[in-house]
């Protein structure tokens, strides 16, 4: 599973910004640079998996809910 998020106002802009972030990161690493940093909405990759191909076709997108989150109550102790 891979996670990009951002702010978008519809499950579509999420998968297209997504998308857009992700080409952008890739084309940084190819030429040799570094992934570029979060864009004025918000969006950004934070890393690549070389050799990893992802299916677009299958991606969806919804609301963030972390596991870990700090407001939901969890089996484990800190």
């Amino acid at each position: 599973m891979h996670v990009f998020a951002g702010e978008a106002d519809s499950r579509s802009t999420a998968l297209r910004r997504a998308h857009e972030v992700y080409d952008a990161a890739l084309a940084a690493r190819q030429a040799g640079l570094e992934i570029p940093g979060q864009q004025p909405d918000s969006w950004t990759a934070h890393g690549l998996r070389p050799g990893w191909e992802l299916d677009w076709l299958a991606a969806k997108a919804g609301p963030w809910k972390s596991t870990y989150s700090w407001t939901t109550r969890s089996d484990f102790e800190l």
